[in-house]
């Protein structure tokens, strides 16, 4: 294909990676990155570049609209981001020692584990903890517009979950995935917090998380301006039409979308990485 034809197809798939991504607290990347490899036939490490921009992109369009709807809790988020950041930047440390094709099979491995976790998470109820005294010190329990009016909600375990984002970030930087799905994991399972604040909150914190590595990868050649550009605009465009259709989707749908989108690409990727091995 020529120039043209595969901006357009980087352009349309990015834009709809940017809508289930913002719709699900993945980020974006966690579709562009299997397409532009799998698909496209673009290397790794620069599918990676790219959607690290591309997950900067879709955080900055969807978190204002979910700051403004009142889902995100800021306090939280810039709480998490110190771990997120921690290990974004290990995980773009460990990316150039890691071969392409452990890459992908660790990618799928993880996103796979996520779309059960998610799925088991639809079929069954939380298990209620005693909400966590540093929520309370640290401010982070919050209130959040349902339909039903202002529900207000605490936080459980949090350095279980302030463990698990450092985990995230590392994945982050390592992927270049914007580790949204571990995070709406962590905050929704672990530290139980409401799925949309959950995926909200997300959105608002991949940014940050995907910022710290990308100026790694940026640094060594593998961001392409030609890959990157058409990515970024296509996501961004998707995370906003997102951003608007989710206050009025049950949290239902959104658990489907996110298990069975995750799942996909899980098998895809591990399928592409043991090719190349």
């Amino acid at each position: 294909m020529n120039a043209a034809e595969f901006t357009g197809i980087v352009l349309a798939t990015s834009a709809l990676a940017g809508f289930v991504g913002s719709l699900t607290g993945l980020g974006g990347g966690v579709i562009v990155t299997p397409a532009l490899t799998v698909f496209l036939g673009v290397d790794i490490r620069y599918a990676i570049g790219a959607s690290l921009i591309s997950v900067i992109a879709t955080s900055s369009g969807a978190a204002a609209a979910y700051v403004r709807e009142g889902f995100s809790n800021i306090r939280i988020g810039m709480f998490l981001e110190i771990a997120t950041t921690l290990g974004a930047i290990f995980g773009a440390f460990l990316a150039s020692r890691v071969p392409t094709s452990a890459l992908s099979i660790i990618f799928g491995i993880v996103l796979l584990q996520s779309a059960w976790q998610s799925a088991k998470a639809h079929s069954g109820t939380k298990k209620l903890v005693p909400a966590d005294p540093l929520g309370e010190r640290l401010k982070l329990n919050g209130i959040y517009i349902s339909k039903a009016g202002k529900k207000e909600y605490e936080v459980h375990r949090i350095k279980t979950g302030f463990g698990l984002m450092f985990g995230a970030g590392t994945l982050s930087g390592l992927l270049g995935i914007g580790s949204g799905s571990l995070k709406v994991i962590a905050m929704d399972q672990v530290m139980q917090l409401p799925f949309k604040v959950s995926t909200a909150t997300s959105n608002f914190m991949i940014g940050v998380t995907a910022a710290a590595s990308a100026g790694l990868y940026i640094s060594r050649g593998y961001v392409d301006a030609a890959i990157a550009m058409p990515v970024m605009l296509g996501v961004l465009s998707g995370s906003l039409l997102g951003a608007r259709m989710m206050p009025k989707l049950p949290v239902n749908v959104l658990r489907r979308v996110f298990a069975v989108v995750v799942a996909v690409v899980a098998i895809e990727m591990i399928v592409a990485g043991l090719k190349q091995t």
